[in-house]
């Protein structure tokens, strides 16, 4: 895999989906997904799936998802994710399970993580994962002030 392939995380889905999300979310997304850059993993395909509003969402999600390039989590990604882990824990670092699973599969499979989820960015700090990370484009959009009531 080339380094200008990527794994998207559900943390740029969800804005990438979402009618207010960042419109630079979303056409950075459809640019790579034109493309045919972008791809999935099972434990992201979970996250998403299991939060679909009902059947009919959660069959267009499936089939769109299903589309992209699969990237298996074997068993040699799990115990490299194990060991990250162990390591980054014992280095003051501590990240969820399923962030440190979905960086493993970036990095053993040599993706570029599009993700905004801080966690990601920590794992990156101390790792080799390469990330794009959209964590400020996505903290700007929630400190955003509600937009006041007309009178």
């Amino acid at each position: 895999m080339t380094e200008d392939f990527f794994l998207i995380d559900s943390s740029i889905w969800i804005w990438a989906l979402h009618p207010d999300g960042p419109p630079a979310i979303r056409q950075r997304v459809h640019a790579i997904l034109s493309e045919r850059r972008g791809g999935t993993t099972p434990l992201v395909m979970l996250e998403l799936l299991s939060g679909a509003r009902d059947k009919k969402s959660y069959t267009a999600l499936l089939e769109e998802l299903s589309a992209l390039r699969q990237f298996p989590i074997s068993a040699d990604i799990w115990t490299q994710s194990y060991r990250q882990a162990f390591g980054l824990r014992r280095r003051g670092v501590t990240i969820p399970n399923t962030d440190m699973l979905i960086a493993t599969v970036a990095q053993e499979h040599h993706l570029i993580l599009l993700h905004a989820d801080h966690h990601f960015d920590l794992i990156a700090s101390k790792t080799d994962l390469k990330v794009e990370s959209w964590v400020a484009a996505v903290s700007a959009k929630r400190k955003k002030p509600p937009i006041p009531a007309s009178s």
